[in-house]
């Protein structure tokens, strides 16, 4: 089981980044489309690795301060 979603997963990185190749080259929509989304999710886990080793949490970036 546990290979299964590994599998799925790799497959899914491997495709975004043959997205992200085809659409710098001028690819239809939908690749410009995963293109974006696989960009989009690489800062997202970009930023949470950076914001972990400086010791800061989600609630740290935009609390209140209460």
């Amino acid at each position: 089981m546990i290979t299964l979603v590994l599998g799925v997963a790799l497959a899914l990185a491997v495709g975004g980044c043959v997205c992200v190749v085809w659409a710098s080259r001028g690819g239809p929509r939908w690749v410009r489309a995963v293109a974006a989304l696989t960009l989009g999710a690489g800062d997202v886990v970009r930023r949470a690795e950076k914001n972990r080793r400086r010791g800061r949490t989600a609630q740290d970036d935009g609390g209140s301060g209460d």
